[in-house]
């Protein structure tokens, strides 16, 4: 009789505290979901961002980027009167979080496309037949003759706004 009983009364007094630890309002469980994850970035002076309808687009002085975050389902809206994006997520697992940090990663890369100017150095290396290239149109495309004694003539056309130079210095 009497064990009966206390079983029945550790059961009335375990279940409340479950169902309170079900309702509470951020888990911290890594497996569980975070209700609202939010991140913002600042947008840097010389730039002007729209959103609109989760496409991006930066101008800055050197030019305009454009990309498209249609695939993710992330909030992405200007606050703080266009001086900062921000990115929301509702109801992730941390795995879907880290979506977040690469989205605002990306929206930095854009910042950066049109801040700065880059300039890659290339050699051309060879072990046997001599390489020949040829800058024509203009520094607009690069002809690439007898690599690895091959016949065909390699023409590579530059991207919008790149332009190919010979250096001097150089043999």
């Amino acid at each position: 009789g009497g064990h009966g009983q206390s079983v029945a009364i550790l059961a009335q007094v375990g279940w409340p505290s479950l169902t309170h630890a079900r309702l509470a309002p951020f888990p911290s469980l890594a497996g569980m979901k975070t209700l609202v994850q939010e991140e913002s970035i600042k947008v840097p002076k010389g730039i002007k961002i729209s959103i609109k309808s989760k496409i991006v687009e930066v101008t800055g002085k050197h030019g305009a980027l454009k990309r498209d975050f249609k695939h993710l389902p992330i909030e992405l809206y200007l606050a703080n009167s266009g001086h900062e994006v921000r990115a929301k997520m509702y109801f992730a697992k941390s795995k879907q979080l880290s979506m977040l940090r690469s989205v605002c990663s990306h929206i930095n890369n854009l910042f950066d496309g049109v801040q700065k100017k880059f300039e890659y150095k290339m050699r051309l290396v060879y072990a046997h037949f001599p390489i020949n290239a040829t800058i024509t149109n203009g520094g607009k495309t690069l002809e690439i003759r007898n690599f690895l004694g091959e016949k065909r003539v390699r023409t590579i056309v530059m991207l919008e706004g790149v332009k190919v130079e010979k250096s001097t210095g150089t043999k």
